[in-house]
């Protein structure tokens, strides 16, 4: 039986942003999956198929915080690495609060997001 590849769930509204990231990351021989909003991520089944969710923290519709919210009272365990290009004390404080793997500043460095996403991945 061949093992399912892990996947990294995206969850980003800005279209060019996403592109990027699902570029990056399947460069990198990741498997992806991207989503423009956290509505559209709460819809698919990805969040029972994902090792670790990239979301962005502004969101037009349900915020990040929001849809962390919502997954932890689920009872999903899915790791979470935020990233935000309105960063703030109040903003780090909350993610750190909310249990994230990694909090990142928009624009940030490949090397930092890959080395949350391992850390995820484990």
């Amino acid at each position: 039986m061949q093992k399912q590849p892990k996947i990294v769930a995206v969850v980003e509204d800005s279209p060019s942003v996403l592109r990027g990231l699902e570029r990056l990351l399947r460069a990198r021989g990741l498997a992806t999956e991207v989503f423009a909003s956290a509505e559209e991520f709460l819809a698919s089944s990805a969040s029972a198929r994902a090792a670790c969710l990239v979301l962005d923290i502004q969101l037009g519709g349900m915020s990040g915080f929001e849809l962390q919210r919502q997954l932890a009272a689920s009872g999903s365990r899915l790791p979470i690495i935020f990233m935000t290009a309105f960063d703030s004390d109040a903003t780090r404080m909350r993610a750190m609060e909310a249990g994230c793997l990694a909090y990142l500043r928009k624009p940030f460095a490949a090397k930092l997001l890959f080395d949350a996403i391992d850390k995820a991945l484990g």
